[in-house]
């Protein structure tokens, strides 16, 4: 069958490794001092590993591959050694994802202040629709503006989020673990090519699939031929700024 899979150049690879630990179905390895998919069927294509490479050697193209397996995923993992007791690997329908883990930790207790009643805290968005695929490259809230692009989870880690990312800025949000991450590439050149964009940040978790998104963000900046200011800011899964 013809579909997406990790494809690791290897004349870019210096067999660093940072992208292993990043792939939860353990797909990639080191072999000979170049990092290699083990087998086809072990990689879901979702590109958790692509902002992992410190030389840009993964990528993700079509091509003929066995289909994904996530019975084969679990036998390799457990012939490994990397699926033991307490390692919280999910192999669900979005190829378990390290960030997927389960977890639980104490919140910080909230701040003493005045009473406020619900809703009384003021939204800093300014546009509609949000989500990557809904926006028109072309909107009018897309001209002249500072774009943030955001991670799903951000604004639930991070408690002020409209106060200190949101405001006065235009947004485009999404997870490239559940949708195409190609077709946020495509979407954001359109968006650069056809708005006046003055800065772009990337709000990131800190989650290895975020790396597509920042990924994305700067395929799509490359492919625009446009030279805009750009950041990326990482959030911590307990709402800190990395």
């Amino acid at each position: 069958m013809k579909r997406k899979i990790v494809s690791i150049d290897q004349e870019k690879c210096d067999g660093c490794g940072l992208c292993v630990p990043s792939c939860a179905e353990g797909a990639i390895k080191i072999v000979n001092g170049k990092a290699v998919l083990a087998a086809d069927n072990l990689c879901d294509g979702l590109g958790a590993c692509l902002g992992e490479c410190p030389k840009d050697a993964i990528t993700i193209i079509e091509r003929e591959a066995d289909e994904f397996n996530e019975a084969a995923v679990g036998s390799h993992l457990r012939n490994s050694g990397n699926h033991a007791e307490g390692h919280g690997h999910q192999h669900g329908h979005h190829g378990g994802c390290p960030g997927s883990r389960a977890m639980s930790f104490k919140p910080a207790p909230p701040k003493r202040e005045e009473k406020q009643e619900r809703g009384s805290s003021q939204s800093q968005l300014g546009q509609w629709p949000v989500q990557m695929f809904l926006v028109p490259p072309n909107a009018t809230y897309f001209q002249d503006a500072d774009l943030l692009i955001t991670a799903d989870c951000v604004p639930l880690a991070y408690a002020d989020y409209h106060r200190d990312f949101l405001a006065g800025k235009a947004v485009v949000m999404g997870c490239p673990k559940q949708q195409d991450a190609s077709g946020y590439v495509d979407k954001l050149t359109q968006i650069f090519r056809m708005s006046k964009i003055r800065s772009v940040t990337v709000l990131a978790m800190e989650v290895p699939c975020c790396g597509g998104l920042v990924m994305a963000a700067k395929q799509a900046l490359a492919a625009s031929g446009k030279d805009i200011p750009f950041e990326v800011v990482t959030i911590g899964i307990r709402g800190e700024v990395k």
